[in-house]
């Protein structure tokens, strides 16, 4: 497959997917069914979840200084805001994209080397994840028997441990090869990791770490927060149990994280999440469709202002410096 091939199948098939996805989805609930919910919701509690996930987007960007800073740099919070907006906004249309372009930002408004820069978001990630997984510890001891039987289905222990051992293997091979190896592009590779490694840990260099851990857990509580008070803009939600809300919120967590920002995906998992609890589909689809709607919107929105501001902004700002 040629490198322009390669290309258009990366752009193309996740476009195929929320297509497909988006059929299907419409199909389980077709639109006018969905209408009704958007006529009836509490738009109040909608823009409180509007302004709650607000929140926690300014709080990464503030977080994120506590990483640049161990390297030596510095940069300036309204960038740094700029760049989570412009990032969000291109995950709709490449998944993960956005993490790259949001390190390029930084490279050219900050002249923060670009994978520095990336491996301060890997961090990111990586102290995001470790939340989640406490948030998908606390849904497994509230449900239990049921998160147990679902893993216990859709996995089978000895192909997850040879897999596990096939993917150590080839890491442990690429490894050895990139230590020994001195051709050119295992010389670049060598320095592009470890400028990435720099970034990363980073994180254990932090002079405020306690501030660091405070930003982390306070982008999560404004999650939940967003997912739970949006809940109540649908009169059919009324009184979900903290099991149930946690499961769909995690369904949709990582459906945002593997798709195009969860387009058309996020509502069909909130539903299959609440369907669980034998909630009725129906108004929690919907409620699926409106909290990504909502959410979307001020992405698409912020996120745009940012790509046109940015220019402008730096412009402005390095005149005055």
């Amino acid at each position: 497959m040629s490198p322009k091939t390669k290309k258009v199948v990366k752009l193309a098939l996740p476009l195929l997917l929320a297509v497909f996805f988006g059929w299907y989805t419409l199909s389980k609930l077709p639109i006018d069914q969905i209408v009704p919910y958007f006529k009836s919701a509490n738009y109040s509690w909608i823009a409180i979840g509007m302004l709650l996930g607000l929140f926690s987007n300014l709080s990464r960007a503030y977080r994120w200084k506590y990483l640049l800073e161990p390297m030596g740099y510095s940069a300036n919070f309204p960038n740094r805001v700029m760049a989570v907006f412009i990032a969000y906004l291109a995950n709709f249309g490449i998944p993960r994209s956005g993490e790259v372009l949001r390190a390029a930002v930084m490279t050219n408004y900050e002249d923060v080397p670009f994978q520095k820069s990336f491996g301060t978001i890997i961090a990111e990630r990586m102290a995001d994840f470790t939340i989640l997984l406490s948030i998908v510890g606390i849904a497994f001891l509230i449900q239990f028997d049921y998160i147990f039987q679902l893993l216990q289905n859709a996995f089978q222990p000895q192909k997850l441990i040879l897999m596990g051992l096939i993917g150590f293997a080839i890491l442990i091979s690429l490894l050895v090869y990139l230590r020994k190896s001195h051709s050119r592009i295992a010389l670049k590779v060598r320095q592009f990791v470890m400028g990435l490694l720099e970034g990363i840990l980073s994180i254990f260099k932090m002079q405020y770490k306690w501030a660091f851990i405070f930003h982390t857990l306070f982008i999560w509580i404004m999650y939940l927060l967003m997912f739970y008070v949006t809940t109540l803009a649908v009169d059919d939600l009324q009184g979900v149990s903290i099991g149930a809300l946690l499961i769909a919120f995690i369904a949709g967590s990582f459906t945002i994280a593997a798709t195009n920002g969860g387009i058309f995906v996020y509502p069909l998992a909130i539903g299959a999440a609440f369907a669980v609890f034998d909630i009725p589909e129906n108004p929690s689809i919907a409620f699926g469709w409106i909290i990504w709607a909502s959410q979307t919107i001020m992405i698409i929105v912020l996120g745009s202002l940012s790509f046109l501001f940015l220019p402008i902004f730096n412009g402005k700002y390095k005149v005055a410096k």
